[in-house]
């Protein structure tokens, strides 16, 4: 146990305060028992250091942080840890990389039934893994996800520019102070099209030149290793799997025909959209449905996106259409917050049952969406709104 103090020590010794995201003032850390989630990547463990750092004195022992992956699991068990800790005094105890310890959910679930004092927070880098056990935490556990950085919080960390967070209805309504604001401190296109290549995941300035060496090991990982083993996909169609995910990187976004992707990956047509459902809660895709509401199991999704642009370019082995990484990037950071939905006819996406998208580049005009009311084109290349017609960048403030 003391092993463990002296690593949360020299943990909290070297936790950089460089990048610490707004993100963490909407968790509810006080919750008896709390499940930061997300991609692998995005600052789960740097989160919870940070919170740790910010509200414990140095040394405090009424706090720790431990990880599943430590060698003191190979002898003990989480309930022995949370007994040690709680008898001396112990209030708040992380956990992390919780995918990491045999039947978590389990010893979690008795840890929250025999320790009510005890506030618990559990990460993992298997986003899969976390989403497994909520069966056996149900009711008890609340669910936090993550994402990589906005647009809005790469500027911030990686160009020195502080922007407030916009409300989407805002931004809609009245782009102008958002434009306005943004002009006056740099280039946005320019730096757009930076972001979109870079900047998503928190770890980029730590090591340029593989960053997205970075990225294609996350997803190399999550098809090699979780996918047969969480969700019992068969190891021979994994580098199928790999295969399904490079022709969605080289396509422009369209509208879903599981039979030619059946017949392209060799898999057969409900596996190919269980594997689709697989990787969409992974992290590694986002599926688009016309009607959220009535999606039924093993239903085909209306559009699929690779999950975030950076992730595009780091798996893509033919130049990257941009129209498919301007759609991809406008899901990304709205699906953060809003419901997202696939417009069969007119538009690209139908958000929270009120607004109308297109995007494109900065030639779109109205023809698709003319006279529907709440609509809006997002286009590249432009720095300033005309009427409904707003700079795609704009959307990148919402969190």
């Amino acid at each position: 146990m003391d092993s463990l103090f002296l690593k949360h020590d020299r943990l909290m010794e070297i936790t950089p305060m460089q990048i610490v995201r707004q993100w963490a003032q909407t968790i509810n850390w006080n919750a008896r028992l709390l499940s930061i989630r997300g991609p692998k990547g995005v600052g789960k463990s740097t989160m919870m250091c940070q919170y740790i750092k910010q509200h414990y004195e140095f040394m405090d022992r009424q706090v720790l942080y431990v990880s599943c992956d430590d060698s003191y699991f190979s002898a003990h068990t989480l309930l022995e840890l949370t007994e040690q800790f709680y008898l001396r005094g112990g209030k708040h105890l992380f956990i992390d990389e919780i995918h990491k310890y045999n039947n978590w959910s389990r010893e979690i679930k008795e840890i929250y039934d025999f320790y009510p004092s005890l506030r618990v927070v559990i990460s993992g880098s298997s986003l899969l893994s976390l989403m497994e056990g909520d069966a056996d935490l149900s009711r008890r556990c609340i669910n936090h996800d993550i994402q990589g950085l906005s647009f809005r919080e790469f500027l911030h960390f990686y160009k020195g520019i502080e922007m407030p967070i916009y409300q989407l209805e805002k931004v809609l309504a009245n782009p102008a102070p958002l434009i306005q604001n943004m002009n006056q401190l740099g280039r946005p296109v320019a730096l757009f099209h930076e972001y979109i290549k870079y900047g998503y995941y928190p770890y980029y300035l730590e090591n340029e030149i593989d960053y997205y060496t970075a990225i294609q090991q996350v997803i190399n990982h999550t098809i090699d290793d979780e996918l047969p083993r969480i969700c019992n996909v068969d190891v021979a169609n994994t580098r199928k799997i790999k295969s399904l995910m490079t022709m969605l990187c080289a396509s422009e976004p369209f509208q879903v025909d599981i039979s030619k992707m059946s017949v392209q990956s060799g898999v057969k047509r409900d596996t190919v959209i269980a594997y689709l459902n697989y990787m969409g809660k992974a992290k590694l895709l986002q599926l688009l449905y016309s009607d959220l509401v009535n999606v039924k199991r093993l239903q085909k999704p209306d559009k699929i996106y690779i999950d975030n642009p950076n992730m595009l370019y780091a798996w893509a082995t033919t130049p990257i259409k941009i129209g498919t990484v301007r759609e991809t990037f406008v899901v990304n950071q709205l699906s953060t917050k809003h419901k997202v939905e696939f417009m069969k006819n007119q538009g690209d996406f139908f958000v929270d049952n009120k607004y109308i998208i297109e995007v494109g580049g900065e030639d779109k005009n109205f023809s698709q969406i003319a006279n529907l009311p709440n609509s809006y084109i997002l286009a590249d290349n432009i720095e300033t709104a005309i009427g409904n017609k707003l700079p795609i960048w704009a959307i990148g403030f919402l969190y």
